[in-house]
């Protein structure tokens, strides 16, 4: 049920965290059957000083609380970059059905890039796995982030 929508408002959510000075990473989980957005999050390491304050376990967490449940089956979840390995095994654990993600990440990655983490044999579900949903808009606000963060030195 790939919708280009919900990326859209992960990349409001990732402006809204350039905003705070934090890295811009937006995310949305979405009930499969009504299509209704159930829990979005962007990153808020540096706001409330927590290194696992990120997009994806901020939103499971809140969708969590919101549904009652420590798993979402029939959700899905859209973020603007590839979640790193402690994302991903959050949303191994939740059970997300679906996962979309924006741009790559080398360097953090953990989906198809670095461990590999839902290849592993230790992980116990799989999202199916939709890369590069508006991956140029994704690449484009963390590289413009960055840009201005290595500019103000």
């Amino acid at each position: 049920m790939e919708n280009t929508s919900y990326m859209q408002r992960a990349l409001e959510l990732a402006t809204q965290a350039a905003s705070q000075d934090e890295v811009p990473i937006g995310c949305v989980i979405v009930d499969r059957q009504s299509g209704k957005i159930v829990s979005e999050s962007y990153n808020l390491t540096q706001h409330i000083e927590d290194a696992t304050a990120h997009a994806e376990i901020i939103a499971i967490r809140n969708a969590c609380k919101i549904l009652g449940s420590n798993r979402l089956r029939g959700h899905d979840m859209y973020v603007t970059l590839e979640p790193c390995t402690m994302c991903a095994a959050a949303i191994s654990f939740a059970r997300i059905e679906n996962l979309y993600f924006g741009a790559t990440d080398a360097k953090g990655g953990a989906i198809i890039s670095g461990v590999k983490f839902f290849e592993q044999p230790t992980c116990h579900h799989r999202p199916i796995v939709h890369q590069g949903l508006l991956a140029t808009e994704c690449g484009q606000i963390l590289k413009d982030f960055f840009k201005q963060k290595r500019n103000k030195t």
